[in-house]
């Protein structure tokens, strides 16, 4: 069920994102719901302005809404005491991807705070860095790598946010310049990327 609170969560994840102005990668975006166990989760992806498509430098953001803090919101929003609070599950990715050789992770890792604040008083931990290498089947010479780092956690819902979702505008605000900045430090640093092949005529 797309309870209220968690749309008006993923509206006001984009505005946050959109005021600090950051690019939508829309072709990235997705709103999904779990046939079998009900979750609902949305994902996205952002950028710098101005970056290519496919973005080099770009943050994902997934949202997931699991069934059983849908359960605690119903049995908020009708007068009763639910044992917990919801909270929704977030992951923030940085992703540095087009790389022609094997990533220094290290100014990588200087540059990323160790937790993010997103709502409430448990913020986002850091994870730890995966690299990726992609080798085209056709031409190994292609070869590119990427590097992730992940920010994962929970955000309880707190009654004052129940109360009034549209609070969710103000609370998310500085998480997007947050991000933006991150994006900005990261895009400083000296990756060299593979050159964008044009498509074939």
């Amino acid at each position: 069920m797309l309870d209220h609170v968690f749309t008006q969560l993923v509206s006001s994840h984009r505005n946050a994102f959109e005021a600090a102005l950051l690019q939508r990668q829309a072709v990235e975006e997705r709103f999904q719901v779990d046939v079998f166990l009900g979750d609902v989760s949305f994902e996205t992806s952002y950028s710098l302005p101005g970056e290519e498509r496919p973005a080099r430098i770009r943050v994902d953001t997934s949202l997931d809404w699991p069934t059983w803090s849908q359960t605690s919101y119903r049995s908020w929003s009708i007068g009763e005491e639910p044992d917990e609070l919801p909270e929704v599950l977030v992951e923030i990715a940085f992703r540095v991807q087009g790389l022609d050789q094997v990533p220094d992770i290290g100014p990588l890792l200087a540059v990323l705070p160790d937790q993010l604040d997103v709502l409430g008083d448990e913020p986002l931990l850091r994870g730890a860095a995966t690299i990726e290498q992609v080798i085209p089947n056709d031409d190994a010479s292609r070869t590119e790598w990427a590097v992730e780092v992940s920010y994962e956690g929970s955000c309880p819902l707190d009654e004052a946010i129940l109360d009034e979702p549209a609070s969710l505008d103000s609370a998310l605000a500085p998480l997007g310049r947050s991000v933006a900045s991150v994006l900005v430090r990261i895009g400083d640093l000296p990756f060299t990327f593979r050159p964008i092949e044009s498509p074939p005529a």
